[in-house]
């Protein structure tokens, strides 16, 4: 009777190891163990196409293994990066595009990967949703400008030929004055709740470290009217001299703040 139940058991037994094999075998299995390098890179970029990002991610990473050490896994890498910030990983494919810069100084693709993270992280300070809430860029932190700046720099400065260059540049110009558009804002804020002194720090700012950009006008008129508020009288006609020298053309005189329907930075 023993000897019976112990056969029972060890039944049951085999059975589900036998099932369990086979659950682990078909979770396991992958397809493309018999494919080349070619063949996946070509089922990756059919997904990247197709807009199946995280099937491509997944390609491009057995690529990578499979193709180590080749110009097809560098390109892999690149892919990856592209595909992960069409997901909606921009901190994965800003960390896959670190990894490749590090790995590959002499890459012949090395403009295009500073470029592309400078991308990532200009349009990660646009903001996904900006089109809907209509905020201002500048109202935003301005971290992810600032490394979008620094990765397009370093492009513009290291390769003044590469085909990204000229993109690049025009985007460095549009952060600059985001930035100190920025510093606009924030002196708008005090100056809007009466602390004076602190709008004429922050629009100096704007003024001293980002000369030549559109945003100085404001800064300027903010500088004036804070001084006015102040009863500095002297102070208030500098800044006025300031302003209509370098804005013959302003209307913050005759207009004060401007309201606008659109957000300044609305350009792409």
């Amino acid at each position: 009777m023993l000897r019976a139940k112990l056969s029972v058991v060890c039944a049951w037994a085999l059975t589900g190891a036998a099932l369990l094999l086979t659950g682990c075998s078909s979770i396991t299995e992958d397809k493309t163990t018999a494919w080349s390098p070619n063949k996946i890179y070509a089922e990756a970029k059919d997904e990247l196409s197709a807009g199946g990002y995280d099937k491509a991610v997944t390609l491009l990473e057995k690529l990578e293994g499979r193709a180590a050490g080749t110009p097809l896994a560098q390109q892999a890498q690149l892919d990856k990066a592209y595909a992960q910030y069409k997901a909606g990983e921009a901190a994965q494919a800003i960390a896959t595009l670190d990894r490749f810069i590090k790995l590959h100084p002499a890459s012949p693709a090395l403009d295009y990967a500073l470029y592309l993270k400078g991308i990532i992280n200009f349009n990660d300070d646009l903001g996904m949703f900006s089109f809907i809430t209509r905020q201002d860029l500048a109202e935003r932190d301005q971290k992810a400008a600032k490394e979008s700046f620094e990765s397009f720099k370093e492009l513009v400065t290291r390769f003044p030929a590469s085909r990204y260059t000229p993109d690049a540049t025009l985007r460095m110009n549009y952060i600059v004055n985001s930035l100190a558009q920025y510093e606009v804002h924030v002196a708008r804020y005090y100056y809007s709740r009466g602390a004076y002194v602190a709008a004429i720090n922050r629009a100096q700012i704007a003024v001293s470290d980002y000369q030549g950009v559109p945003a100085i006008e404001e800064a300027l008129f903010i500088v004036m009217q804070s001084y006015d508020a102040l009863g500095m009288a002297q102070l208030r006609d500098d800044a006025k001299r300031v302003l209509t020298k370098n804005f013959p053309q302003t209307e913050y005189l005759t207009r004060g703040f401007k309201t606008t329907s659109d957000p300044w930075w609305k350009v792409w």
